[in-house]
């Protein structure tokens, strides 16, 4: 057996009403959608049922999907994201890493048509897989770094 750290990680869609969850399998490899949270009026509610996810699964860290504009300018959706990663990293104590996350919902309603969803069954589980899609694409950019370990 390896002694090599396997990170799990959990990653989130935020958005006004709902924020799409993904955890990472345990070897870091692969992303799968685990449900979508309704937004609740006192986002300290939202922090801690995110905490409690973490502790569940036992992630190593966060992966917040961070809206930037497509030109890469700050949206003011992308403020408010990233206030709220703040608050779930001072919450956890976990690192944040905040991941751009342009055209993830449009790549995963596109997914759903694909696979035969009728349009009003996307909004339970789009934010799911827009979750699911910015956690690949973090760990498929893990997974090309060069290894630090020898």
């Amino acid at each position: 057996m390896s002694d090599k750290t396997i990170s799990r990680y959990l990653a989130l869609d935020v958005g006004s009403k709902r924020i799409g969850i993904a955890v990472s399998d345990e070897l870091g490899l692969t992303a799968q959608p685990v449900l979508t949270l309704e937004r609740r009026r006192n986002t300290r509610e939202d922090l801690r049922s995110i905490a409690r996810l973490c502790r569940r699964y036992a992630v190593a860290g966060i992966v917040v999907g961070n809206p930037v504009k497509l030109d890469g300018a700050m949206s003011s959706q992308a403020e408010k994201v990233q206030v709220f990663a703040a608050g779930l990293g001072e919450l956890t104590g976990l690192p944040i890493h905040l991941w751009d996350e342009r055209l993830t919902t449009h790549e995963a309603h596109q997914m759903l048509y694909e696979a035969g969803h009728a349009r009003q069954d996307h909004q339970r589980v789009v934010d799911q897989v827009a979750a699911t899609l910015i956690l690949q694409s973090f760990l498929d950019g893990l997974a090309d770094q060069p290894s630090e370990q020898s």
